[in-house]
């Protein structure tokens, strides 16, 4: 059975579970850590058939991704190097890890709130944050608004166009994506000069 069809089976038998909100923490956290698909496959059916719990859905995805990069942060700031070279292996290059802690120490917030919108494997900046002991503290603040507007976003698309939201979402998403990290960028540079 096909990737795609797992996924749509499993989202299906989740819809109805008393233990969908739990599921779904469960499936932000790992896809913030290690599993490389997009929780939107399974976040948007979900909106749309259970609209009820339209906001709590966005929540806990919320929740779990934070939880992610707190795993994410602390295994790059206590463990790296003993995992550190295996995950740059795995999720990236060594070049690129090295490019993305020099932005973590000169750019971190700003870096981190990019990287959290933006469709690029967010796991790299975690460990990087925690490699470089980046604040805690803004590390998670930019990590909560970063996936905020991701999972939120979503719902609001999903309240207000309802059972559109799914094609609405596929059409205009790289487009959205584009815009939203087009005004962060714009926003951190309008910051650097102050």
């Amino acid at each position: 059975m096909p990737i795609t069809k797992k996924l749509k089976h499993s989202t299906k038998k989740m819809v109805n579970s008393k233990h969908m909100l739990k599921g779904i923490t469960l499936a932000s956290f790992l896809e913030s850590t290690i599993v490389p698909i997009p929780l939107e496959a399974i976040l948007i059916p979900m909106m749309q058939a259970r609209r009820e719990k339209l906001w709590a859905i966005a929540l806990v995805s919320t929740l779990g991704c934070v939880l992610g990069a707190l795993f994410g942060y602390a295994l790059g700031y206590y463990l790296f190097d003993l995992v550190g070279d295996w995950v740059i292996q795995t999720l990236s290059s060594p070049e690129q890890f090295d490019s993305v802690s020099s932005k973590m120490e000169s750019q971190g917030f700003w870096f981190v709130m990019t990287l959290g919108i933006a469709p690029i494997p967010f796991q790299i900046a975690m460990l990087a944050a925690g490699a470089t002991k980046y604040s805690l503290l803004l590390f998670l603040l930019a990590t909560v608004i970063a996936r905020s507007l991701r999972y939120f976003g979503l719902a609001a698309v999903v309240y207000f166009a309802g059972d559109k939201a799914e094609s609405l979402i596929r059409r205009y998403k790289t487009k959205a994506i584009i815009a939203l990290t087009i005004l962060v960028v714009l926003i951190w540079y309008i910051t650097t000069l102050f």
